[in-house]
């Protein structure tokens, strides 16, 4: 990457040089109560910065040549059909696709629960907002009356005003039926239940039993009026909170006034895609939140409702077990953390020669040293009881980048005298590269993968980019139906389970991207563990209560071992179809609907990002409806009208005149917001013209990433700000 802003005042230390508040946090916030002095912790990391960065120049160097090989190949056949014998005979020639070894199965041990027995709901939550952070680790249990009640998961959204007590009637009656299907009662139905009382180490309703005696698993409170009463179903629980004072426990005859899930069991705290992070200032601010969340002590105060608040994170739970033995369970999702790829670097730190540190090279060395602060707690609420720190890692592509990944975190444990793969690895299954050499992948890290996860919208901005020259792909929503998506969904959990990832590690589905839109994620979203999916991310804490309710009617442990006796259904050649338009006749409505559509979402996304630092938020799309968003979306939605403009499809001067015209629609829908800076009618500010860039240099983009545009615009206006 080229250099964008000049050092300033930085401090050389063993051959490094640092910004001065990023060596101040490192050594006197993050080393503080750890056996590490900031000498020997500077010399490990140069050492590692030394002897990594050519072998990384050297990969980014090899991505770039075997796309210049494809691009070429396709220039070459402009014209004629496609020959998919010829076009594999080729990616394997090039090493795009590598040879396949025997059969094997992953090594990863000393794995969490919740990586490797429970499955469940995942959020991932942008690390610079501690907010976000808290509610995201705090979410491991949410209540399935609000959940209910304050969404549309009924069909409609609640009124505005006061409570709704007929709304409120229906609530609890679905939770009955909720209750009713996954803790039947012998001969009676929760909605009817009067008392629920513990005799000699069993639950009794009403004097009966459940059918399955063995999901009561402790209590709150004495046996003949408990407070509540813990069940657990496929490996979850599920508190039923009685207090006939409640408003709500007052309707009950048994004075139930809550049913309180289990529900994120698992949380990403992301320094990459779904955040902003350009210089030192930016990556501290990462950094300590994940260095609260480590050490427990993250707080945040905020204004809500005109009052003052301060979150912190949850304690561990306490019941009493059947036998009177006491039984605690965590309070807050289990943590990893998504480091940055191998393609970025950060001007906070530069090596001997002035060049950039990578920014993957320092997320692998600060994250997991920020974790040591975890792993040497020996009583209260852990992370992880087992001893392990996971990183996810984003946009490798092939085997070769991820036994980089390995070797870089075997050279972070040596470094900080760890044992040997402490540090599970996470592999995203969103490049092209790494989808179609999965199981070589797997296999390059096969002693520390916990987790593997497909995201349709980053495989997508890679098909097309890797794709280019190919000719002209669908429209987007026709892209979802192609046959390829569907070989690479179910590849991805073929695969994990032929290689053994069962019982050792997740398998991951994406994200469903429209937080108010709950009805229609809990009609769809259960298809991710009847998938054989032992995760699947979602955009808020109550979006993983009512998700959680899906991994109570699926039994994915079972789904998993149904789906490993019956083979491969993703097969490499229907993942190699490229998602080209064949019906190449649209009209000019069509296309520009198209370019509208991808043109607002770019926009609204990009002016947030450039100009406030957000990386991920709910952006109204082009008909006004809120979607999740971050770098992902913004790849896919910019690599495609650069499809379209380098095959002919749409002109430059059109592009422009609707970026100008959705340039307006975004300040329109962001007209509330007072931080918010118009790019009408002059269209010429830095987010603009970062939005420009990303669409007009969108082929040129180093697999067609967004970051490089962004950091740099970013990076310009910040340092207009300071000048």
């Amino acid at each position: 990457m080229p250099d964008t802003n000049p050092p300033q005042a930085m401090v050389l230390t063993h051959d490094l040089s640092i910004d001065p508040s990023l060596k101040r946090f490192i050594e006197e916030d993050v080393l503080a109560g750890l056996d590490i002095t900031p000498d020997r912790f500077w010399s490990a990391f140069s050492g590692i910065v030394h002897d990594f960065t050519s072998r990384n120049r050297a990969l980014l160097a090899k991505r770039e040549a075997i796309q210049t090989q494809i691009d070429d190949w396709h220039k070459a056949r402009r014209g004629h059909p496609h020959d998919r014998e010829a076009y594999r005979a080729f990616l394997e020639e090039i090493g795009y696709i590598v040879p396949r070894g025997g059969d094997f199965s992953i090594e990863t041990a000393n794995t969490d629960p919740e990586i490797a027995q429970i499955p469940g709901p995942q959020l991932v939550v942008p690390s610079t907002n501690a907010r976000f952070v808290l509610n995201a680790a705090n979410a491991r249990w949410g209540s399935f009356y609000d959940g209910f009640y304050g969404t549309d998961a009924m069909g409609a959204p609640p009124a505005s005003g006061g409570f709704d007590a007929g709304r409120g009637a229906r609530v609890v009656t679905r939770a009955a039926v909720f209750l009713d299907e996954v803790f039947p009662i012998a001969g009676t139905s929760h909605a009817k239940a009067s008392a629920y009382r513990v005799v000699d180490g069993k639950l009794k309703v009403d004097g009966s039993d459940l059918r399955d005696p063995g999901a009561f698993v402790g209590y709150t409170g004495t046996p003949d009026a408990p407070r509540s009463v813990l069940l657990r179903n496929h490996g979850l629980h599920v508190e039923l909170r009685f207090d006939p004072e409640n408003p709500i426990g007052k309707t009950s005859a048994s004075g139930l006034a809550d049913v309180v899930l289990e529900s994120a069991m698992s949380a990403i705290i992301d320094l990459e895609d779904s955040v902003a992070c350009v210089d030192a200032e930016d990556k501290i601010l990462a950094y300590r939140n994940w260095l609260g969340l480590m050490q427990g002590d993250l707080e945040e105060t905020f204004e809500k409702g005109g009052k003052t608040m301060t979150r912190r994170l949850n304690g561990d739970r306490s019941f009493t077990a059947p036998d009177g033995s006491e039984l605690t369970l965590k309070g807050r999702a289990l943590l990893l953390v998504r480091n940055v790829g191998h393609l970025m670097t950060n001007p906070a730190i530069r090596d001997r020669e002035g060049n950039e540190v990578f920014e993957g090279l320092m997320d692998a060395m600060i994250t997991v040293l920020i974790a040591m602060h975890d792993l040497q707690k020996t009583s209260g609420p852990r992370n992880s009881v087992c001893g392990s720190v996971y990183v996810v890692k984003p946009k490798m592509h092939g085997p070769e980048e991820v036994a980089f990944a390995d070797e870089v975190f075997g050279a972070v444990e040596a470094a900080l005298g760890l044992p040997v793969y402490t540090v599970k690895l996470g592999i995203m299954d969103e490049e092209r590269r790494n989808s179609v050499n999965l199981k070589e992948c797997i296999r390059a890290a096969k002693h520390r993968v916990c987790f593997i996860n497909t995201g349709f919208l980053d495989r997508t901005g890679d098909e097309i980019h890797t794709s280019m020259e190919a000719g002209p792909f669908s429209r987007k929503d026709f892209i979802k139906r192609k046959g390829w998506i569907a070989a690479y969904e179910n590849q991805n959990v073929d695969i994990g389970l032929e290689c053994g990832l069962s019982g050792k590690a997740q398998i991951g589905k994406g994200m469903w991207a429209v937080p108010d839109k709950m009805a229609a994620m809990l009609e769809q979203k259960i298809e991710h563990p009847r998938a054989g999916a032992n995760c699947a991310w979602v955009p808020s804490p109550t979006a993983a209560t009512l998700h959680a309710t899906h991994y109570h009617k699926v039994d994915v442990m079972a789904v998993q071992a149904q789906l490993a006796r019956g083979g491969r259904r993703g097969h490499l050649d229907a993942l190699l179809d490229i998602p080209l338009a064949t019906y190449r006749r649209w009209t000019p409505e069509q296309i520009r609907r198209e370019v509208e559509n991808n043109a607002q979402g770019i926009l609204g996304y990009v002016v947030r990002w450039i100009d406030q630092g957000v990386g991920c938020s709910k952006v109204p799309d082009i008909h006004d409806v809120g979607l999740m968003e971050d770098r992902a979306t913004c790849r896919i939605s910019a690599q495609h009208v650069a499809n379209w403009l380098h095959h002919g499809v749409v002109s430059r001067d059109q592009v422009m005149e609707i970026m100008r015209q959705m340039a307006e629609v975004v300040d329109r829908q962001n007209a509330g917001d007072p931080a918010y800076r118009a790019m009408a009618p002059g269209f010429d500010g830095v987010a603009f013209e970062a939005a420009c860039d990303l669409v007009f240099e969108g082929r040129v983009q180093p697999s067609g990433y967004t970051e490089p545009v962004l950091h740099r615009r970013r990076l310009e206006l910040k340092a207009r700000a300071s000048g």
